[in-house]
């Protein structure tokens, strides 16, 4: 199956999922928003466009393949186990686990990260982190003046590595496979510099980590 004939659920419409929703609706893939019985959505499917729908979560992660969490980190796992039967299917974590003291601080779960939480809450599907180290302006928007924002992958499966950098690539990012499941720890802890540097280190949230090459 192509990558441009995917189904992609994005549970969670705040700031992430919402500018993800319309990233990925613009690039042509039908977007199922997993939302509550009784949010409005309107606003969000007009600036999506058609191929974007709305569903209850477990409904949206159902008839998709694709699975986008953007929820709090702290319900990571809680929210994809209430989604109904995922094997098979590729989750895609763009979670972070974060606590405040006078400035981010990672809290990481016994498990190391939210991906690797997942992953054992999760046994049968395809976890991947990615999406998870610029903010919610870099989901709506990937450009930055030396090419496009980087998404960095992490999976232990490599044909879903593969897939998820194919999706990012078409909606406008600069895909990164950084290996293994195991460095998503390393993602997230990148995450947690990334908003210390956007709001006590006050460099704001235009800015963005990517890899570059010399040569």
């Amino acid at each position: 199956m192509s990558e441009t004939t995917h189904t992609i659920a994005i549970i969670g419409t705040g700031n992430v999922g919402g500018a993800l929703a319309v990233r990925l609706a613009k690039a042509g893939y039908a977007v199922r928003l997993g939302v509550r019985e009784g949010k409005d959505q309107s606003e969000l499917l007009g600036r999506a466009g058609p191929t974007a729908t709305v569903d209850t979560p477990a409904g949206a992660a159902a008839a998709a393949d694709v699975v986008v969490l953007a929820v709090p980190g702290n319900a990571a796992v809680e929210a994809a186990t209430a989604l109904g039967e995922l094997a098979g299917k590729v989750i895609v974590d763009t979670t972070n686990p974060v606590a405040w003291n006078a400035g981010p601080v990672l809290a990481a779960p016994a498990e190391g990260s939210n991906a690797a939480a997942l992953a054992a809450a999760l046994p049968k599907a395809r976890v991947v982190k990615a999406f998870s180290t610029f903010g919610a302006e870099f989901h709506a928007d990937p450009s930055l003046p030396g090419g496009p924002v980087d998404v960095q992958i992490a999976s232990d499966d490599a044909e879903a590595r593969q897939l998820v950098a194919a999706i990012a690539e078409r909606a406008g990012f600069n895909p990164v496979d950084v290996g293994p499941l195991r460095n998503a720890a390393l993602l997230e802890s990148l995450a947690v510099l990334w908003i210390h540097l956007a709001t006590v280190g006050g460099r704001g949230r235009n800015a963005a980590f990517k890899l570059i090459t010399r040569g």
